[in-house]
């Protein structure tokens, strides 16, 4: 099966509300949520959801 999540392991991101740029740490789907949810190296007791990170462009 194919994941369909945005962003993967080892990626570097920016978070949204800060221009933060972090790397993913690791990912997961939450299945009751119907979402992915990350979290970084830099905040490893914070998850994000997709829609809070963007591609380090």
């Amino acid at each position: 099966m194919k994941n369909k999540n945005k962003f993967h392991s080892g990626e570097a991101v920016k978070i949204q509300l800060t221009n933060e740029l972090v790397t993913i740490n690791k990912w997961q789907y939450i299945n009751n949520m119907k979402k992915y949810s990350y979290t970084v190296n830099e905040h490893p007791s914070t998850f994000y959801f997709e829609e809070e990170l963007a591609k380090n462009d």
